[in-house]
This record gives C-alpha cells, sequence and structure tokens, in this order.
C-alpha cells in the first residue's frame, strides 16, 4: 500500500511516518515546507511533496502526481485566526483533489461529537471537515477522539504546565465533566489499522479503556510526576476567561490555549465502540491512563527524534518547543548557551539540582522567554537599521 500522510511535520502526523517507515511502507508526506522534514531520520525513506492544503492546486498537484492508495488527513489551523472557515474550505480542496487523483480512502482524525450538547468553536470545526471530506467517489473513515495523552500533544503540555507552575490547583465546575482520553501509541495504532479496506467507511470513536473525571486527569499527571498539589474547587468560571488567564500562565500560544479550554464544557467520552468489530486491541491491550503520564515523562526534557523503532510518547526534536515542560527549556538555553558538553558538565556539578526543582524553574524559564524575546526585538531592529 502506498500512503500519503499529510500535517507529517505535526505532533500526530510525525510519529505516524515513524511507524508506517518501520514496517515498510512506501510513504509520500506533504508539508508546506518540505525542508523542514530533513530533521526526521525517516526523511530519507519518504517521498516529500510541497502541499498547502488552502490552496486547491496545491492539493491537485500533490496528490495528482503521487498515485496513493490512501491518503492520512491530519493538518488543522486551531489557534490562528478564522481557523474554522480556512479548515474547512481546506479540507474541501484536499477531498476534491483526493477523489480526482483516484486515492481510494481517506483517514482523518477528529475529536468526539457528544450528542445533545453545543459543540465548542473546535470542536464544531472539527466535526465540520469529517463532514466536508465527505465527497462521492471516495471512502472516508473519520476517527474521533478525546484528548491525546502523550509529550508533545498539546493538551498533555498545557496540563503539564499547570500542574508543574501551580501548587494550588483551582478546580472549576466544568472540571467534573467526564472524559476518555486515549494514549497517542494507541491513536496511531488505530490510524494504521483503518488504512485497511477490511474497516468499511465510517465514522469510529476511538478512546483509552478509562473515563473519569477532567479534574483526575489532572491528578493522574501530578501523581506522575511525583509533585504534591492540592486542588480547590471553585465556582463557576466562564472558559473563556479561563482559557485567558491560563494563556498567559504557561507559554502555549494564547489563541490555541483558549480554543482547547472552552472545549472542556463538552463530556467527551466514547458514544459508541464499532471500531471493535473490525480493530482487535493492540498487543497488550490499550494503554491506561497512569501507565500513560508515566510512559510520556519517560523523555520529559530530552527532546529525541522520531526514530523508525520510535517510543511514539516522547518529545521529538520538530515539536513546538513549547513542549515539554520548563527543564526542557531550560536545558535548551543552557546547551545552546554553553554547548552541549559544557552544560551537561554543569548539570552533574549542580546547576540542574537547582534549575530543574520547584518553584525555580518557571520563574527562570520565563525570564528566559523574555530575554530570548528581548534580545530578537534588539537585533532585529539592529539588521533595520543596518540596511537603510
Amino acid at each position: 500500500m502506498k500512503v500519503f500522510v499529510t500535517g507529517a511535520s505535526g505532533y500526530i502526523g510525525s510519529r505516524l511516518v515513524a511507524s508506517l517507515v518501520t514496517d515498510g511502507a512506501e510513504v509520500v508526506v506533504g508539508s508546506r515546507t518540505p525542508d523542514r522534514l530533513r530533521t526526521f531520520d525517516w526523511h530519507d525513506s519518504v517521498t516529500t511533496v510541497r502541499l498547502d492544503v488552502t490552496d486547491a492546486d496545491s492539493c491537485r498537484d500533490a496528490l495528482g502526481a503521487s498515485s496513493v492508495d490512501v491518503a492520512y488527513y491530519l493538518v488543522h489551523a486551531i489557534g490562528e485566526s478564522g481557523y474554522r472557515r480556512t479548515d474547512l474550505d481546506s479540507a474541501r480542496h484536499f477531498a476534491e483533489a483526493a477523489r480526482d487523483a483516484g486515492v481510494g480512502r481517506i483517514v482523518y482524525l477528529g475529536g468526539f461529537v457528544p450528542e445533545g450538547e453545543e459543540l465548542s468553536e473546535h470542536l464544531a470545526s472539527r466535526a465540520e471537515v469529517g463532514e466536508a471530506l465527505q465527497v462521492d467517489g471516495i471512502e472516508v473513515v473519520w476517527l474521533r477522539a478525546a484528548i491525546v495523552i502523550g509529550a508533545g500533544s498539546t493538551s498533555f503540555e498545557m496540563m503539564r504546565y499547570l500542574a508543574d507552575r501551580l501548587p494550588v490547583l483551582p478546580l472549576p465546575t466544568w472540571l467534573d465533566k467526564p472524559v476518555q482520553p486515549i494514549a497517542v501509541d494507541d491513536v496511531v495504532y488505530y490510524l494504521r489499522a483503518t488504512a485497511d479496506e477490511s474497516v468499511p467507511a465510517g465514522a469510529y470513536d476511538i478512546a483509552g479503556p478509562e473515563v473519569l473525571p477532567y479534574r483526575d486527569l489532572v491528578f493522574a499527571y501530578v501523581r506522575a510526576a511525583r509533585l504534591h498539589r492540592l486542588g480547590v474547587p471553585t465556582p463557576p468560571v466562564p472558559t473563556k476567561l479561563a482559557g485567558f488567564v491560563i494563556g498567559r500562565l504557561i507559554p502555549v500560544p494564547g489563541l490555541l490555549a483558549d480554543d482547547l479550554v472552552q472545549s472542556l464544557v463538552n463530556s467527551m467520552t466514547a458514544s459508541e465502540k464499532r471500531i471493535e468489530r473490525y480493530v482487535p486491541d493492540p498487543d497488550g491491550g490499550l494503554t491506561g491512563v497512569d501507565d500513560a503520564m508515566r510512559r510520556s515523562l519517560l523523555g520529559a526534557g530530552h527532546p529525541r527524534s522520531v526514530s523508525r523503532n520510535p517510543d511514539s510518547l516522547r518529545l521529538a526534536d520538530s515539536d513546538a518547543e513549547w513542549t515539554g515542560g520548563d527543564v526542557r527549556t531550560i536545558r535548551r538555553y543552557g546547551a545552546e548557551l554553553f554547548g552541549e558538553d559544557g552544560w551537561k558538565l554543569m548539570e552533574s556539578l549542580g546547576a540542574g539540582a537547582v534549575l530543574y526543582s520547584w518553584p525555580i524553574a518557571p520563574v527562570v524559564r520565563t525570564n528566559l522567554d523574555v530575554a530570548a524575546s528581548v534580545v530578537g526585538t534588539v537585533s532585529a531592529r539592529v539588521r533595520s537599521l543596518l540596511h537603510r
């Protein structure tokens, strides 16, 4: 089978490509900036093409020249202004180009669609994309999931920062809503399994084995990280306000944090289990919440490439710079300033024990970010003056 993967430099896409390459699949990856893909160690084992899903001509050119059987649609513009319209148009461009190119199947990863509830902007957008991909002449498998647990996942990273930085965790009433998270390696497993034509086209909920309130999910991270945190119930707080505040407490981009926090008002549990008819559980079963949290922390602070035989729950070199928590950022700045060997020596002499401890790490991280921003602004100003 020859497959096409969109969003190959993204969180899910990069891990999916690594898994496909490991098993010898013929893979074509599309990216607006193909040169970025050189950072992956699977780069020389795939075919890269330029793809901008916001451009219908780009979609036709990329898919028309690729001759693939299955295409994975793993791109979205959440966190950008006007992303809902952008995502809807992009899905239509891609689906029509895939049909015209003779692609047999599109596999799409979206979010749950809880029945009887008003969907948040984010979830409504993901549902619209799932509908827009379904054009005549092509099969679509729409996988629907809740929070993905794994280092590098935006939801996980937001949880990490808040629990790491706040000794007292406020618990608004909407954190009592149920959620059924899934580990990222299980997501990759389902993405691969549903490319096969033995799985009928349609929408399927995929989820981990446990349902729990959002607040219990936060404290599952607290346990895995061996932190001591106090949870304090609070009166109802508008999610819009909570998203605004959280976006300024942690280094996740503000619009992205705001969009995701507003989805917490929805119940995010599987409404059906039809996937079990066609796809058996992975060897060893689906990953539970506590195991997923512990495994997500194995590589914390140690960014590594997504290899051909990856522990897909670890960070990748291509993951956003704000992923990995405060420790990873301090390590990155330290290595840039003193070199890899120099920083390792300083860590062995005790610098790490001090800088990585709470509450020093968040303070150091915040000031490093501010300093980097100031330096970048000054440098840009100097370059501008020199080129006049």
